[in-house]
């Protein structure tokens, strides 16, 4: 683990940003009986994500992770803490890809909101190019069908196998989807945007599929959401971030997939909305990561179009909202002051995808 970046890659953890530090005492005192900790708490910042605030607590040889909401307004049902803990406190026990989680505090008076806390697994994330502990002959491919796999491998899972049939509602599920982001959409929405984003929901809303089956799905499953072991590029050892994970169609995942996956027929204003890189890593194109999760589970894919197209109409309104914080001063994140540029291009693809044109 180092705070530092290597030959270019992005440091696992940093320093706190400014503006985005703890109530650290309060949150040590809270944490110390309940984890069986003592000593002094050191703490650094995962740096990487983009929504969530994540942090690296350190008690001596004992590592914990804190995920704890943005700062500000949030959405209905967004960045849920509590589902987080739910899911990971019982998920472990069937797919040991989960990290398990130990405390869900909602005792505001602690630290100002909702907050995890989680184990910490050491190990890499790959950020657009294949580093050095996983490099090795066709790297990228196998990365790309280990991170398949993986996703495939969730889906396989039995969610009365670890105590989570009840975690969502399948039925209906794509209908209250596609309702909630309008939703959000209207909440954010700019002038500039605002004709497309609401005729692509409406589009959408008009052509949902009848889900064939239903599986605990993750919401946010991409690359960068995995972790790696180094010198083994064939097996995801960890997957973070569930905040949003519930029982569902599980195409909805691979729609989001493929959405942050790089293809060779892309085009600068048609392209997935991948980790600048990751198209010259050699991945498996987004046929062959169709045709390897279709393998795996034996789930019939369809038409995947719709999928696709409403994992770009949502990024695009997940890109707004995060815009939208950054103008509101809610975040000294400067990376979100630049997401608004790739909505009308997520909008016009999810149209394409749709049959249809903007």
């Amino acid at each position: 683990m180092t705070e530092t970046s290597t030959a270019g890659f992005p440091p696992e953890v940093a320093p706190v940003r400014p503006g985005e530090e703890q109530p650290w005492e309060a949150i040590q005192a809270y944490l110390a009986p309940r984890l069986d900790v003592d000593g002094p708490m050191a703490v650094l910042q995962f740096p990487n994500g983009s929504a969530n605030l994540t942090y690296l607590l350190s008690f001596g040889d004992r590592r914990f992770v804190l995920r704890r909401p943005p700062f500000g307004v949030i959405a209905p049902g967004a960045h849920d803490m509590r589902r987080e803990y739910r899911v990971l406190s019982q998920l472990w026990q069937a797919y040991d890809r989960a990290p398990r989680a130990f405390l869900f505090c909602e005792d505001h008076s602690v630290a100002g909101s909702d907050f995890v806390v989680s184990e910490y697994r050491s190990g890499t994330v790959v950020w657009g190019a294949v580093p050095p502990e996983l490099d090795s002959p066709d790297a990228g491919r196998r990365l790309g069908l280990a991170t398949v796999d993986a996703l495939a491998d969730l889906h396989l899972v039995d969610p009365a196998a670890c105590g989570l049939e009840r975690l969502g509602r399948a039925e209906g599920f794509l209908q209250r989807q596609v309702d909630g982001w309008r939703s959000r959409w209207a909440l954010v929405a700019d002038e500039a945007h605002d004709e497309v984003m609401t005729r692509l929901g409406e589009r959408l809303a008009a052509a949902i599929p009848v889900s064939a089956t239903a599986a605990i799905v993750h919401m946010d499953y991409k690359m960068d959401n995995c972790q790696f072991t180094p010198g083994r590029p064939d097996r995801v050892t960890s997957v973070f971030d569930w905040d949003m994970a519930t029982l569902a169609d599980p195409l909805v995942d691979l729609g989001i997939l493929l959405n942050y996956w790089p293809d060779p027929a892309d085009q600068p204003d048609d392209r997935s909305l991948h980790v600048a890189g990751m198209e010259r890593m050699g991945l498996p194109t987004r046929a062959e990561v169709v045709e390897r999760y279709s393998q795996r589970t034996g789930i019939d894919v369809g038409d995947s179009a719709w999928y696709q197209a409403f994992a770009c109409w949502r990024a695009g309104i997940t890109l707004q909202q995060l815009y939208a914080r950054y103008l509101r001063g809610e975040t000294t994140d400067e990376r979100q002051g630049t997401y608004g540029k790739d909505i009308a291009m997520l909008a016009a693809r999810a149209l394409r995808l749709l049959g249809g044109r903007p």
